[in-house]
């Protein structure tokens, strides 16, 4: 490897790795899971570099879109599924009412609860603070298309967080 090929790696990972983490992060909802996805996307990411030397493969949303879709498959696999049942409280607990913690877990519970076509976009817009457009771009769907599932998922989740919104 080059070692100009090298520094652009270095600054690549310095520069989406929170960001990969993050995501990671909100899907998995497990620390130890999401730096393994995260490693996973990397290495994914930079083994496929080395053998095209193609640039897009190191922008944004072709990194989220690897990122996403490996916690998707980690997620569709049975060990995950009882794992995380096993974690998920039945009821709130009454210990800490208000709990920002407890309330941020449930808003991301039910994020994670919403079809695949709105929780992408509810994660990309509120999370990663990704444009209507840049959405667009990288789910390879037109403006209008993305504009209307953040409407709906919105509509979906006002309903389910009443609780956690009046608190606020």
């Amino acid at each position: 490897m080059e070692e100009k090929d090298e520094l652009m790696i270095r600054n690549f990972i310095k520069e989406y790795g929170t960001e990969v983490m993050r995501i990671c992060m909100i899907y998995l909802n497990d620390f130890q899971l999401a730096e393994d996805i995260v490693q996973e996307t990397f290495l994914k990411l930079l083994l496929h570099y080395e053998k095209t030397k193609n640039t897009e493969i190191l922008q944004k949303p072709y990194i989220l879109k690897t990122a996403m879709n490996l916690c998707k498959n980690q997620i569709r696999t049975r060990w995950f599924k009882m794992i995380k049942l096993r974690d998920v409280p039945d009821q709130p607990s009454n210990d800490f009412p208000g709990d920002l913690k407890y309330d941020r877990e449930i808003i991301i519970q039910k994020i994670m609860a919403m079809k695949p076509i709105y929780k992408e976009v509810i994660l990309l817009y509120y999370y990663q603070e990704m444009s209507v457009k840049e959405i667009a771009g990288m789910l390879n769907l037109k403006e209008s298309t993305v504009k209307v599932r953040l409407k709906r998922a919105r509509e979906l989740l006002k309903p389910e967080l009443k609780e956690v919104l009046d608190y606020e």
